[in-house]
């Protein structure tokens, strides 16, 4: 499936493929004017058509529209801290997309050393991810806040934190119980400071052992989106 990022309007059957895909088509992977092609909006829209080509610009002859293509379950929000390093939060966004992830925070903890991220950047790199692995619902990805102001947004009823404080209680991965969706942080290099595991004991936040290894910011949220995963397709 050649499948590439538009606009869908399914009350008029007509597709717009973004600027930089048409780019893409015709500079790029020079497909020629006739060849079958898919086009999702990233809401769970897929068109299918004819390339039609005119100069540089690249429009979609409609066949067929799917409409509300069926999303992941269970739904996965990541909320993340973003590590010192970038190349490691952007594979992080990378792998977790490709793996069904439905929503991507960042958040700004008190020993977060990272304290901007070019989030237009990660965006694309999360469409690119989302058409790689044939997605037709594109994850959410929101820019960085502050812890504090994330947990006024979150429901605690299925929300979960990943934290190395040994000396406090944890509910193991394996144990947790089946819900529609879950959240779940993910502290910074150095962790959450005591201070922060008191505020989220406050939200009511449980929180979760990812297993007798340490892991790294970004290779914790791989393993609980690999984890989700595997509840996908099971």
């Amino acid at each position: 499936m050649k499948l590439f990022y538009g606009q869908i309007d399914t009350s008029k059957n007509k597709v717009f493929i973004h600027e930089e895909e048409q780019q893409h088509i015709v500079k790029v992977l020079r497909i020629k004017d006739g060849e079958e092609i898919y086009v999702t909006d990233g809401k769970g829209n897929l068109a299918f058509g004819k390339l039609l080509l005119e100069g540089k610009k690249a429009h979609l002859e409609v066949l067929n529209i799917q409409r509300d293509q069926s999303a992941f379950t269970p739904r996965l929000h990541i909320a993340i801290a973003p590590t010192k390093n970038i190349d490691r939060i952007e594979f992080f966004v990378e792998k977790a997309v490709e793996m069904g992830i439905s929503e991507i925070s960042f958040i700004l903890t008190e020993k977060t050393e990272r304290k901007n991220i070019n989030i237009d950047k990660l965006r694309k790199q999360s469409i690119a991810a989302s058409k790689q692995s044939l997605r037709f619902h594109f994850p959410v990805i929101n820019d960085l806040v502050k812890l504090p102001d994330f947990l006024k947004t979150v429901n605690p009823d299925h929300t979960l934190v990943a934290h190395c404080h040994e000396n406090l209680e944890r509910i193991p991965l394996n144990q947790l119980p089946h819900l529609e969706q879950y959240t779940f942080l993910i502290g910074p290099e150095g962790d959450f400071s005591e201070r922060e595991i008191q505020l989220l004991a406050d939200h009511k936040i449980r929180a979760t052992s990812l297993g007798i290894q340490r892991l790294r910011t970004e290779t914790a949220g791989i393993f609980v989106a690999a984890w989700n995963y595997n509840k996908m397709i099971n």
